[in-house]
């Protein structure tokens, strides 16, 4: 509150100086004729049309401000003019008279507070601006101490299904010193952009918050090491990172903008200004004139802006960082599976060591076994206090490691397709098909962002997340109906495996047709379930979960309906298609069932286009009907 009153009451305090500075004799050029000879210039010039200077306020293209512009950022303490928000060229005379204030309290002096802007005024009128009062802005330079501004690297820490705010993956930026200061990644600072989300917030409500704009979005710096702890160990999620050609002119001039937005809150959308559209932002004022963010509308998914940030030139390259489960399993995989047992078991007593029947296990296979289960075991201790019972057995194993004279025969896990190779994130279909006796033709709009059965390239497995899943019937009748609308739909399939026995999940919402007492009825629906998931041979996923359904439909007495159900069925990835068979039904509390069975196969015919074909058969209480459906899918920005 301090810091805001002090702001706001700045253009009180520039009009006060000015005042007395016009009336002050014995001064040969007062302040006032030095900030109206530049403001002059300036509006000659028409500098507040230069594209960086809105980008250093974040302006966009708005009809309905007078000015053209609106900045998106939401916080009255990042403008000096009282309509700066919309009207770029008044927020630059006032920056411009700002600069010449009297140092009163020096940090919070706008040359200290806006370093970017004062740089950028002085490169466009390096003869003009030399009279500004002189500040040592302390506390911006023991920031600048600590922040690299030599090189960046774009960091996308994979999807992860089991939190709402990083089911789409993540996006955010690393800064580094340069290879001549012996620096390590460890060393640099991350740039994130993030809501400022409530500890007391469940996952339902901070979707629902982020979703309408109930958080406000700050830029955070930190150390790197930080974000690899969060995302490649406690997450358990790959993490890659793509070096950047910026120069080291362009990060100093990113790093002096991102010290303006410190503490500066902005509107946070789960789907459009988020993380990801916000480092656009970033790196559209590392290097001015080009554009990252225009093309993006109604989401924006964070793959899609390593596509946008990958097609304007300024990736040079990837490395990829598995996660400490990825490396988990991939050393799981090399060990014979009469031996895996020991994994746990070591884990939790150390003298299996001395055993003879451990003793008699060949030296290199050994010594596999010896590192999985010191890495397994460091890992069940991520964040939690010390014990000294594990603290005993992780030196025993890491002694023994040591000790082993074998060669470590150990194989990296193979580096994954990248995921900005991916299908795009949103999909319009055109369906043919016949239900019930029945043709019918359909048009489908998916938001975001990918299906089961959807080409797998460049995502996870048994991952399935779809949002804004609209589709449209025509009968043969000619009537149009709305078939089915999904909100949400997110399925995850997580295999269970010798170290890992995680749960399998569904929850979708909406609206779709069913067939009840002979009519087809447009019913809305809460569906959620729980259950296992096993990966027999590569490629293949087999799951089961039991599930429950809350329905609303006019076709039954009560206005709710309850069901419990079960999901079951078999996943299979071929190297271009998909074939996925499903068991599934529910039995509603008033006695009424759906019982069916489905297939499905996906091919794809390019990375983002494919067809797809569908046989399905349905039994209920008082009727059974097939329906066979075939489609092309086209996936899109």
């Amino acid at each position: 509150m301090l810091k805001l009153s002090r702001v706001l009451s700045s253009r009180f305090i520039i009009s006060v100086s000015l005042f007395f500075s016009v009336f002050s004799s014995g001064i040969a050029a007062s302040p006032v004729d030095e900030i109206t000879h530049v403001q002059n210039i300036v509006l000659q010039e028409k500098l507040w049309q230069d594209v960086e200077w809105h980008d250093l306020l974040h302006y966009e293209l708005d009809s309905g401000s007078v000015s053209g512009f609106q900045s998106e950022v939401d916080d009255p303490r990042f403008f000096n003019a009282d309509d700066g928000k919309s009207n770029p060229r008044s927020e630059l005379l006032a920056t411009i008279a700002s600069f010449y204030m009297p140092v009163t309290d020096v940090e919070q002096h706008p040359q200290c507070r806006f370093v970017a802007r004062l740089h950028w005024l002085q490169r466009q009128l390096a003869n003009e601006i030399t009279d500004l009062p002189v500040v040592d802005c302390s506390d911006y330079k023991k920031w600048r101490a600590v922040v690299p501004d030599y090189k960046v690297t774009l960091i996308f820490p994979t999807y992860h299904l089991n939190s709402p705010s990083s089911m789409f993956g993540h996006t955010l930026l690393r800064l580094d010193k340069s290879a001549s200061e012996n620096s390590s990644d460890w060393l640099s600072m991350a740039v994130n952009f993030g809501a400022n989300v409530s500890n007391q917030d469940n996952s339902l409500f901070y979707a629902l918050k982020g979703l309408s704009g109930g958080y406000p979005g700050f830029f955070i710096v930190e150390p790197y090491f930080n974000k690899i702890k969060e995302y490649n160990q406690r997450e358990k999620r790959d993490i890659w990172e793509y070096p950047l050609n910026l120069t080291p002119e362009e990060t100093r001039r990113m790093v002096e903008h991102l010290w303006e937005l410190k503490s500066i809150a902005f509107d946070y959308y789960f789907l459009d200004e988020n993380c990801s559209y916000r480092l656009l932002e970033l790196l559209e004022v590392a290097r001015p004139g080009i554009d990252l963010t225009s093309e993006y509308g109604l989401s924006v998914i964070p793959v899609d802006t390593v596509r946008s940030i990958k097609q304007a030139g300024l990736i040079e390259g990837s490395y990829y960082r598995p996660s400490q489960v990825t490396v988990l399993e991939n050393l799981v995989e090399q060990i014979h599976p009469q031996y895996r047992h020991y994994i746990k078991d070591l884990s939790v007593d150390s003298s299996i060591l001395n055993t003879a029947e451990f003793k008699e296990i060949p030296a290199t296979d050994k010594k596999i076994i010896i590192n999985t289960a010191y890495k397994y075991l460091r890992f069940l201790l991520t964040g939690e206090e010390r014990d000294e019972k594990s603290a005993a057995t992780s030196h025993q194993l890491l002694l023994a490691l040591s000790e082993s004279s074998a060669q470590d025969t150990g194989v990296l896990p193979v580096q994954p397709s990248h995921p900005e190779n991916g299908h795009h994130s949103k999909r319009v279909s055109v369906n043919l098909g016949r239900e019930n006796k029945l043709n019918y033709a359909e048009l489908g709009l998916r938001l975001a962002f990918q299906g089961f059965e959807d080409n797998q390239q460049g995502f996870l497995q048994g991952a399935q997340i779809n949002m804004g899943n609209l589709l449209l019937r025509v009968i043969e009748d000619e009537s149009v109906v709305l078939q089915r609308f999904d909100v949400i739909d997110i399925f995850s399939l997580t295999p269970r495996t010798k170290l890992f026995d995680p749960l399998s999940w569904k929850v979708y919402t909406g609206l779709e047709r069913q067939l009840t007492n002979g009519k087809d009825r447009l019913v809305a629906h809460v569906t959620a379930g729980a259950g296992v998931t096993y990966a027999p041979v590569d490629d293949m996923l087999v799951y089961g979960l039991l599930t429950a359904r809350l329905e609303s439909n006019k076709g039954f007495e009560k206005t709710l309906e309850y069901a419990l159900g079960i999901d079951s069925g078999l996943l299979y990835y071929f190297d271009t298609s998909t074939a996925r068979i499903e068991l599934s039904g529910e039995e509603c509390h008033n006695n009424e069932y759906r019982h069916r069975a489905t297939y499905s196969h996906n091919f794809a015919i390019s990375r983002n286009n494919s067809i797809k074909l569908g046989l399905s058969h349905e039994e209920q209480k008082s009727i059974s009907f097939a329906e066979f459906n075939l489609s092309y899918q086209h996936y899109f920005f």
